[in-house]
């Protein structure tokens, strides 16, 4: 029998605890698009958006403050630390306006990849309503309803390739919740690949927040990460803001290569 190829060992800054920290120039080759209203990157899967007290490479945007010698920056996107992909900033107010008024007419086209535990043979559309889990001893931790529909709120979940286990989908969504993907993957039984807070265990989450990856994490989780990527953003505007593409980090390749 050949032998299993090992996996690539991750971002050692993937798997701490506290807030990573990202150099200016990691920074700078994270940049898909900038012109003198807007700014758009590539977030890696182990960066906070919103800053902490650790200095600025220690948040995406005050990396972005920093780059750009501003004190304040309008954060039109965000995702989850572990989530990688498109992120946008506005330069300013009237840029930070027009693309969150996008956002609210649902004119953003967004896409993901996700990589499911468990097979998804056909699409499948989820409009659980979303609520705060308050059977958790996460604050943050949202929940489906068991029984209530929100037609506002819907994951759309394509199947791309059949990993034996596990499917890569395509996401899109209609609203924004927070969690949302994570949330509604769970609720269908297929919660996303390395999820610590939406899998099996929302301790292995409090374990992580605590003491960063150990080895407990490493016998339950087959992925450092949540497997989500948002790939593709579009919208209509007058900022000269042209279509996005980020593609599939080599940690996210390393699971969906068969």
């Amino acid at each position: 029998m050949p032998d299993t190829p090992e996996r690539p060992l991750p971002d050692p800054r993937a798997i701490q605890a506290d807030a990573p920290e990202i150099s200016a120039e990691e920074f700078v080759d994270s940049i898909l698009f900038e012109n003198e209203r807007v700014l758009a990157v590539d977030k890696p899967g182990w960066l906070v958006c919103h800053p902490s007290k650790k200095g600025p490479g220690s948040s995406l945007v005050g990396a972005a403050k920093r780059y750009l010698d501003l004190e304040r920056m309008h954060l039109v996107s965000r995702l989850d630390r572990e989530t990688s992909g498109i992120v946008i900033f506005a330069k300013d107010r009237g840029a930070a306006r027009t693309l969150q008024m996008g956002v609210e007419a649902r004119i953003v086209s967004k896409s993901y990849h996700a990589v499911l535990e468990g097979v998804l043979d056909s699409p499948r559309t989820v409009e659980a309503r979303i609520i705060p889990d308050k059977t958790s001893e996460v604050r943050v931790k949202m929940c489906a309803h068991p029984t209530e529909r929100d037609p506002k709120i819907r994951t759309h979940f394509e199947p791309v390739r059949d990993l034996g286990a596990r499917t890569l989908c395509r996401v899109t969504t209609d609203g924004g919740r927070k969690h949302q993907i994570r949330v509604h993957a769970q609720f269908i039984g297929l919660p996303l690949v390395g999820d610590k807070l939406y899998g099996t265990d929302e301790t292995l989450y409090l374990e992580f927040c605590r003491e960063g990856w150990t080895d407990r994490l490493a016998q339950c989780l087959p992925f450092h990460r949540q497997a989500l990527h948002c790939g593709e953003w579009s919208m209509e505007n007058n900022l000269d803001l042209p279509p996005l593409l980020a593609p599939l980090p080599e940690d996210l390749k390393s699971i969906t290569e068969v």
